[in-house]
């Protein structure tokens, strides 16, 4: 059996170091790299601490970025595109997905959230969290609406069973959607007591099963950690602050 790449993942640290940090760019090609089942090395670069190691491995960037048999990778979609060819059947797993509207699906969903949750005008939250709460009401459709191939096993079938975007196996959609669903299943907890409404039984569903993945929730930064990296972007409106 032929000898597998080297290869070395670089992601954001946490803010104590310690850990992974906030990136969801960088949990998608953890994801990824731990799907595929390769064997590959992960580091944490410490931003404050470690700019020698971007200097010398990829100039001018940011994590992720990637070293495959000491070539240097740092755009992630292209990774991500790199990874799927190298790493192929019949030795590794494919990861792309059966259906097209898998791939764009959710992809408005994170646009939103960052306009809801860095507003600082109560009067505009009503509006904000609307056009937020549509978006993920159109992912919960398609997470409902059975696929071509659960149909073809159930013409009758009228909701999909499917665990995941694109059928029971987590895909690149997967580890492109659900590293942000994370962060903004956390983030809208504390600055606007906003649960996932659990009304929408197919986003619901998709987001339980996903936490039993262990490629996704060992992949996913510390909740404090989220919270750290929001702190100066997302906007609190109802928290008062205590005085004497």
């Amino acid at each position: 059996m032929a000898e597998g790449p080297k290869i070395e993942l670089f992601v954001k640290a946490s803010d104590d170091a310690e850990s992974v940090g906030n990136c969801p760019f960088c949990q998608r090609l953890f994801m990824i790299l731990w799907l595929k089942g390769v064997n590959f090395t992960l580091t944490t670069v410490d931003m404050r601490r470690a700019p020698d190691v971007l200097k010398d491995l990829a100039p001018g960037s940011q994590p992720p970025f990637l070293i495959y048999n000491d070539e240097v990778k740092t755009d992630t979609n292209k990774i991500e595109e790199f990874l799927e060819e190298k790493l192929a059947p019949p030795q590794y797993p494919k990861l792309c997905c059966r259906y097209k509207k898998s791939n764009t699906t959710g992809q408005d969903i994170f646009r939103r959230f960052s306009a809801y949750i860095k507003n600082p005008s109560p009067e505009l939250n009503d509006m904000l969290e609307k056009q937020f709460l549509s978006t993920l009401v159109k992912l919960n459709m398609y997470l409902e609406s059975p696929l071509l191939h659960e149909l073809d096993q159930n013409p009758n079938i009228t909701e999909s069973t499917r665990l995941y975007l694109d059928g029971d196996s987590f895909t690149l959609a997967d580890c492109n959607l659900l590293p942000k669903l994370n962060i903004i299943k956390v983030v809208c907890k504390e600055y606007r007591n906003f649960d996932m409404p659990r009304q929408l039984k197919g986003l619901t569903r998709y987001m339980d099963n996903a936490y039993k993945k262990d490629e996704f929730r060992y992949t996913c930064p510390n909740e404090s950690e989220i919270l750290t990296a929001y702190k100066f972007v997302a906007k609190y409106l109802t928290k008062q602050i205590k005085t004497e």
